[in-house]
């Protein structure tokens, strides 16, 4: 059975910021749309294998329940509720940055 897959509202206005940097930073939308299409396939890869990601390297995330999902340097992330079968994203952190306190 496939997980259903639950963006924050954060995640979702995360998700724009890196798009657009992306975009602007190498000047080509495609280049950016390429890395979208990069993450929208991880993030669904997580419908039929939610314990795909890692575990946080900080142990307060890892009380917390967090896994953590990597798309080349940006960090996703997640919680897995079984009983539901839901898979919820609470934040996307660029992993080159001090990431504790964004999430």
């Amino acid at each position: 059975m496939k997980y259903k897959i639950i963006r924050t509202d954060k995640v979702d206005e995360q998700l724009r910021e890196i798009i657009f940097y992306i975009a602007d930073d190498s000047g080509s939308v495609d280049i950016a749309l390429k890395y979208l299409d990069k993450i929208e396939t991880a993030i669904r890869r997580l419908e039929d294998f939610p314990a795909s990601g890692s575990i946080p390297r900080y142990a307060i995330l890892r009380r917390q329940g967090y896994n953590v999902l990597v798309v080349e340097r940006h960090l996703f992330f997640y919680k897995i509720n079984e009983e539901e079968k839901t898979v919820t994203i609470y934040a996307i952190v660029d992993g080159r940055r001090e990431y504790l306190n964004l999430v």
